[in-house]
């Protein structure tokens, strides 16, 4: 049966964030279990969005419909609203997701919205700079950790800058490829190295 990944959009979107994590569980190229996923994108209400790349999405539900009960995971983009303390819904979503034992994803600017949140204060993450989360108020200093992206209690979050390490935080938490595959698919994708293509085409042989 089929299971929502949940993406939530709103106007000026990083387009470039989640595009390799929405493609490829959409995609059914290497997966252990072809079609079990399926995004559907939320807005704070029905009207379309314009992304940062000038494209225009119209939501497949409002955030009064979303629910963890029927989602596998909360992916928050990016986006210049959460620099203004915008998207508040979403951060307040994505706890309600968390304490309900649901995968939250979030990079860039939605790491800073999730600090407002506190939900920084008390697990290992990483976002642009420490700086940045710290000027949300996060209180989780500590916990803050340079590396790309991170996963930890449930909630993934990385860089803006490292869409593919999020990609792949992503697909180990959906348990989307095997860890092999997942290995040659981010040495292909993350590293440029070509021997992951052929690697994963003798995966599929």
């Amino acid at each position: 049966m089929t299971q929502y990944v949940h993406m939530a959009v709103y106007d000026t979107l990083a387009d470039w964030e989640v595009g390799y994590a929405t493609a490829h569980i959409n995609g059914g190229d290497w997966q252990r279990e072809p079609g079990r996923y399926e995004v559907r994108t939320v807005g704070a209400g029905p009207e379309p969005v314009r992304t940062k790349g000038g494209l225009t999405i119209t939501p497949d539900l409002v955030l009064d419909e979303l629910s963890a009960d029927d989602s596998a995971m909360l992916i928050l983009p990016g986006a210049d609203t959460w620099l203004f303390g915008g998207n508040t819904g979403f951060a307040k979503a994505a706890r309600r997701f968390l304490d309900a034992g649901v995968p939250v994803a979030a990079i860039c600017g939605a790491t800073g919205g999730l600090a407002s949140e506190g939900l920084l204060d008390d697990r290992a993450h990483t976002s642009n700079a420490p700086e940045f989360v710290q000027a949300f108020g996060s209180k989780g200093t500590d916990l803050y950790r340079d590396v790309p992206a991170i996963t930890d209690r449930g909630l993934i979050t990385a860089s803006g800058t490292k869409p593919v390490d999020f990609a792949r935080e992503v697909f180990a938490a959906l348990d989307l490829y095997t860890p092999e595959v997942l290995a040659s698919w981010y040495k292909l994708y993350g590293l440029g190295d070509p021997a992951g293509y052929y690697e994963l085409m003798g995966e599929t042989a």
